[in-house]
């Protein structure tokens, strides 16, 4: 039996390598979200380096108010480009070779997130292999991991850095918070890379300053030791950007659009509970615009599909997209078995918590999965649109993987209390896998792009 988790854990280790490589192949970041704003940041950005890093406002892009980490490597690229190639627009010849560089780049990125977690599990649960079944399959569930990956967006970085970051909180703990320089030096360095990754990582600093006055530490001062002088790292290599966003928009955390008061009714009733008319397309039709400004059902359908159509539902581009007249119909199938797939993480999410809730790793991720949802649908009141276009799944991929981290602790203690069910789900989840496979592929043609 034991080869049987094995040899799931290679086979979809296997399939997520050929979903990545496929997807380089046929799909072009240049069809992702705001991608054209994304582009020009780092035409921008690669216009003075290496000589200056200089950030753009927002007459340049409408994405000025990113920090720049998920635009260097892609800046590198270009100037690399450039630098060898003959063209009489450098810049534009330029836009698909290093949007296919970034696309390697952040899928190489997206490997080593999930082998540090691995390892990290590894660790917490004391075990000598780092096979764990039951975290890869349900991350590997996620469809919006593959299209997020696909495109230049900084929610790679922070996936990437908030991995290191677990690694560094458990390793504290299980030194008992005892001060380490070197471990310190790390923490400040990924907090600093969070920060520099994309505003929402603000969202995984708070529970760190709340579970000061919550948790029962024998020793305060050393905790504050840790992380008073990695966070002052941290800001040292960060802060420079925060300033200069406020100094030039008028906000540590501007955005592209003018922020409301904040009152629950900026959005409507359907925001927060959806209509029965609404909610029957989250599996009947769960594709734009049909759920219209629901905040749940859109996530939920963006989580397992592609309810906005930018990568294997093509709503742009109907006419040439693959299986599009019955991409809809699809998704409904996927939304329906899903409810499987969110029962089992959310359950075992709940156990993992019960069973280790005083574990100041768990409790961590706790805080962090509160504080990411709920500071991004304070967010999405604060910030209302019509269509319900800020709400994409991608924007939260932190707290998903959060909870997926933490879910699959108790999972894969099952396979020591009862085998069979263990068994049951495992089975039942590769089956969804296999059916929900196309929602991780682009279903754009090969080598197609709008350059």
């Amino acid at each position: 039996m034991k080869d049987y988790y094995k040899l799931i854990f290679i086979g979809i280790t296997f399939s997520t390598f050929y979903i990545i490589i496929y997807n380089i192949f046929f799909y072009s970041p240049i069809l992702g979200y705001d991608a054209e704003s994304h582009y020009l940041y780092v035409d921008y950005i690669s216009r003075y380096l290496p000589r200056e890093i200089r950030m753009p406002v927002r007459l340049d892009t409408r994405e000025f108010f990113n920090p720049p980490f998920a635009y260097l490597a892609p800046s590198f690229f270009q100037i690399i480009c450039r630098n060898t190639i003959e063209s009489e627009n450098l810049l534009q010849a330029c836009r698909p070779i290093y949007g296919t560089a970034t696309q390697i780049f952040q899928s190489i990125m997206y490997i080593a997130t999930i082998a540090v977690n691995l390892f990290t599990l590894k660790l917490f649960n004391n075990s000598k292999k780092i096979f764990n079944t039951s975290y890869l399959i349900m991350i590997s569930l996620l469809a919006v991991n593959y299209r997020t990956v696909s495109m230049i967006r900084g929610e790679n970085y922070i996936l990437f850095f908030l991995s290191i970051f677990l690694y560094l909180i458990l390793k504290m703990e299980k030194s008992n918070y005892k001060f380490n320089f070197k471990r310190t030096i790390y923490f400040g360095l990924v907090i600093g890379g969070l920060a520099l990754s994309r505003q929402w990582a603000f969202f995984l600093f708070l529970p760190i300053i709340i579970m000061l006055f919550t948790t029962q530490i024998n020793d305060k001062k050393e905790y504050l030791k840790i992380w008073i002088p990695s966070s002052v790292i941290g800001f040292l290599l960060s802060g420079w950007f925060y300033i200069n966003l406020y100094l030039k928009a008028g906000s540590f955390t501007a955005f592209n659009m003018e922020r409301t008061s904040f009152s629950f009714y900026n959005q409507p009733i359907s925001f927060y509970i959806p209509t029965l008319e609404n909610f029957k397309y989250l599996f009947f039709k769960p594709i734009r615009p049909h759920l219209d400004n629901q905040f749940f059902s859109i996530l939920y359908s963006d989580l397992w599909g592609d309810y906005w159509g930018y990568f294997s539902f093509t709503s742009g581009y109907l006419d040439i997209g693959r299986n599009q007249l019955a991409i809809g119909d699809y998704f409904a199938r996927v939304n329906i078995i899903s409810i499987f797939t969110f029962t089992v993480i959310c359950v075992f999410y709940f156990l993992s918590f019960k069973k280790y809730s005083q574990s100041f790793l768990i409790r961590y991720c706790n805080l962090a999965i509160v504080s990411s949802f709920l500071g991004y649908l304070l967010f999405a009141i604060s910030f209302p649109v019509e269509t319900g276009d800020s709400i994409k799944a991608t924007y939260i991929i932190q707290g998903f993987h959060l909870v997926i981290f933490v879910s699959s602790i108790y999972f894969e203690k099952l396979k020591i209390m009862n085998i069979k069910i263990y068994n049951i789900f495992i089975s039942l989840l590769l089956i969804i896998y296999i059916h929900n496979f196309q929602t991780f592929l682009s279903h754009f043609p090969y080598n197609f792009t709008t350059f």
